[in-house]
């Protein structure tokens, strides 16, 4: 795994807690905070624009969000790029290649694709991801772009069958393949979170779920990561409809002060 500073946030004792933001508002928040880092929400971001989650968005239209973020933002920045916005893997490594050129430090890449006519999510054979994680993976290092890719396996999220020994299997085969790290969403049991901890070198990333035990907790079964996926643009777009509810009922901005 390349020891860029990004990197060894993700070797720490205390998990990296990854602030996810969508626009350059709530990215100078992250930084006002004191966050370490922070990621773009996919989801977030396509909402903001007007589209459906899984790649709906040109890269072209997520590139210049980034760019912005970036241009306004010191902390290190990591883009979820979905499931790389194309199947050849010469263009998804040209995207992140781009990425890179903007201050980018860190990408999330899944192993499932959305279905943009029905909507539907389907999980990737593992070997075909690999496949493709490889090639992409080969030709960053041939150009040296060392950034951390941080590998997103669906199977959780999906409820595949026996998802704990396939998200291993996985992990091998996309550590193989060059990632440098895991990323399990809907991963929560405590026990299941320990067992995929201790059977990879990976470092583990965990996402905000109702049912997601405290960073303390997390921190002792040793997860790495902790993201919280798009919960947090949900939350305030909620607050902000309750808001402007009062307003309408009350007839008055008191609401607002």
């Amino acid at each position: 795994m390349k020891k860029t500073p990004f990197t060894l946030l993700h070797q720490q004792t205390a998990p990296l807690l990854l602030c996810n933001v969508w626009d350059v508002a709530s990215a100078q928040t992250a930084e006002k905070l004191g966050f370490s880092a922070m990621g773009t929400s996919s989801a977030a971001i396509a909402r903001m624009l007007g589209y459906a989650d899984g790649e709906h968005m040109a890269f072209e239209e997520l590139l210049f969000i980034v760019k912005r973020i970036a241009a306004c933002c010191a902390l290190p920045l990591s883009v979820d790029i979905e499931a790389g916005f194309s199947e050849d893997p010469q263009i998804t490594a040209a995207y992140i290649k781009a990425l890179a050129e903007v201050g980018v430090v860190g990408i999330n890449i899944e192993d499932s694709k959305v279905n943009k006519t029905n909507e539907q999510r389907t999980l990737l054979s593992e070997k075909t991801f690999a496949g493709y994680l490889s090639a992409i993976t080969t030709r960053l290092k041939k150009e040296n772009d060392s950034l951390f890719i941080n590998v997103r396996t669906d199977t959780f999220l999906l409820g595949v069958t026996e998802a704990e020994s396939e998200t291993k299997k996985r992990a091998k085969l996309y550590q193989t393949a060059g990632a440098d790290g895991l990323f399990v969403p809907c991963l929560v049991q405590k026990e299941a979170i320990n067992d995929i901890v201790n059977s990879t070198t990976l470092p583990v990333n965990v996402m905000c779920m109702p049912e997601l035990s405290d960073f303390d907790s997390l921190q002792s079964l040793g997860v790495k990561r902790i993201s919280m996926g798009n919960f947090l643009f949900d939350a305030l777009q909620n607050d902000l409809e309750k808001m402007l509810s009062k307003i309408q009922q009350e007839k008055s901005f008191k609401a607002m002060f």
